[in-house]
């Protein structure tokens, strides 16, 4: 899988279907972990979603289209602390209302940074998809940050943290593109209908 062609569509406070209901991959992650780069490294467009150097930029649900046959759904980061009670209501509002309504949802990719022990509200939004049943990968972002030999070291702790064994977390890095192929292949296997014995197609 390549990514052929990637626009952006709409962002939104409140979760809206888009009218044409393709499939959809959500990402998710603590403020400044990195979603936006991975998505810009992703798609080989350098400004196709906006990045920030201040935590808590991305408020709002941002939906892209690429290869005009699948939806990339940036969600807002959480976890930051500046922000009030009151916002963070809001954005809890916001991520219910995507997940209670995102049906066309086929896997969501769960962002957190290989450098630092997941965050309880990293666990949180584990749990949150766990109890959901809502398909997730775990993916390190700034894997560039840490050597090849240090990585396993890293891993240990998130993998405790987030109930995950190490082959099923996958390494990113925005900034040489480490893990981008793996990424693909896994979005590449999530948007892909399984057969059933009979041939027809069925939800995985």
């Amino acid at each position: 899988m390549e990514i052929t062609s990637a626009e952006f569509i709409t962002s939104m406070n409140r979760y809206n279907a888009p009218e044409e209901r393709l499939p959809q991959i959500s990402v998710v992650g603590r403020s400044n972990v990195g979603k936006s780069s991975l998505i810009n490294r992703l798609c080989r467009r350098n400004k196709l979603a906006r990045t920030s150097a201040t935590p808590g930029k991305t408020r709002l649900i941002n939906l892209f289209l690429l290869n005009k046959n699948f939806y990339l759904v940036d969600l807002p980061g959480y976890g930051f602390a500046k922000v009030d009670k009151q916002e963070k209501l809001r954005w809890g509002q916001m991520m219910d209302g995507y997940f209670e309504n995102a049906g066309e949802l086929c896997l969501t990719l769960h962002l957190v940074d290989i450098r630092h022990e997941p965050t309880q509200d990293d666990v949180q939004m584990n749990s949150y998809l766990r109890a959901r049943g809502i398909p997730f990968l775990v993916v390190c972002t700034k894997s560039d940050k840490i050597s090849r030999g240090a990585r396993m070291k890293h891993l240990a702790p998130i993998c405790r943290a987030l109930q995950v064994q190490p082959w099923q977390v996958l390494c990113f890095s925005s900034e040489n593109g480490d893990g981008r192929e793996q990424l693909l292949e896994a979005l590449e296997k999530a948007l892909t209908p399984v057969e059933n014995e009979d041939g027809n197609a069925k939800e995985e």
